[in-house]
Parts: C-alpha cells; structure tokens; sequence
C-alpha cells in the first residue's frame, strides 16, 4: 500500500512539474514582453534584458515579477525532473544543476541590475548553468538509449551556449538583450517538451 502511494505521489509530481515545464517560459516571455512594451526606449542591440529590471514604475515591476514567478515554476519543474530522472546518478546531478539554475533565475529578480556583485553572479551562474544541465542531462537520455531525447537535449545545450560564445569572440552586439533571449529561447523549448514529456508521464493509466 505504501509503494502503492509512492508511486501515486511520484505521478502527481510529474503532472504539476510538467505543467511548472510549460508555464515556466511563457510566464517568462509574456511578462518581459511586457516590460519591453511599456518601455519603448528599450533596444535589443544595445540593452540587456536586466536594464528592463530598474526601470522606474510599471516596467521594472512587471519584468521582476516574471522573474519570481518564472523562477517558481522553475524550480518545481526542476524537482519534478529529479523525479523523473531518478533511475541513474547522471539523470540526478543533471536535475541538480536545473535546480541551482532555477535558483538563480530567483536571484536576478531579487538582485537587481544596480545590486553589484550579486547581480551579475546570479546572472551569469543563470546562464552558464543552463547549458552544463542540458550536457548532463544529455548524457543521462544517452546511457538510458534514448537518443532523440539524447540529441535534442544536446543540440539545446549547443544553441544556449553559441550565442554567448559568439558575444565573447566577435562582440556582435554592444548589449548582451540578444543572446540572453537567444539562449533562454532555446531552453524555453527543451522546457516546454520536457514538461509535455513529464506531464505525459504523470498521466499515464495507473495498474492495479
């Protein structure tokens, strides 16, 4: 019965991490879309989407709240994929690092772009940690055989680290707005897929 009721619990996990998944970009991008419409001198080449955060009034209040928000959902999709990659050691340190990244994303928001050095720490641990997790979690769906989870995890991870990689060698544009969008973009769609995924999971026809 105990088992039984475990196994109950772990399903509801999925079901409510998928859902955090899928809720956790569009949170995201509908409040900074916001916050860049309310903010018509914002300029994507030559900001970073942190300036949107100490902007006076209505702009710095509606990019924060997507950030505690969009951190929220994170970080219960992050618990959610301990969860669901509980079956090997690689699937758990890659669920880990989600959760520190998720975290993170917590503290961009709270540490606003004039709270020096914490801002920028919690900024670029966010992105930096966010590739290391698609790499690792990579590994763990290519031990289980997975390889399509395999290679689009990898092929995510590659997309949200080029744009900075890009910006460090060639300097492409004065702000950093372009490749934070860029690569959150691209762990926005792992992110939405892998909730379906989870959610899928969790709504699966239990046996008796």
């Amino acid at each position: 019965m105990a088992r039984k009721m475990s196994g109950q619990n772990k399903l509801a996990w999925l079901r409510i991490a998928g859902i955090a998944g899928i809720l956790t970009p569009v949170t995201a991008f509908t409040f900074i879309g916001l916050a860049v419409a309310s903010y018509p001198q914002f300029n994507w080449v030559n900001n970073a989407l942190s300036d949107l955060g100490v902007v006076p009034g209505v702009t710095s209040t509606l990019f924060n709240f997507g950030l505690y928000l969009s951190g929220l959902f994170f970080f219960i999709f992050a618990v959610g994929l301990f969860k669901s990659l509980d079956e090997h050691i690689i699937g758990k340190i890659g669920a880990v690092v989600f959760v520190l990244a998720s975290l993170s994303l917590e503290g961009i928001g709270i540490f606003t772009e004039n709270t020096r050095p914490w801002h920028l720490i919690f900024s670029v641990a966010f992105f930096v940690l966010i590739p290391i997790a698609l790499l690792v979690v990579a590994g763990y769906y290519l031990l289980k055989r997975q390889k399509s989870m395999a290679a689009f995890t990898l092929l995510t991870a590659f997309v949200a680290a080029a744009p900075w990689v890009l910006q460090f060698l060639i300097n492409y544009v004065s702000g950093v707005a372009v490749p934070e969008a860029v690569s959150a973009i691209a762990g926005s769609i792992w992110a939405v897929v892998s909730g379906f995924k989870m959610f899928r999971a969790g709504s699966r026809a239990k046996t008796p």
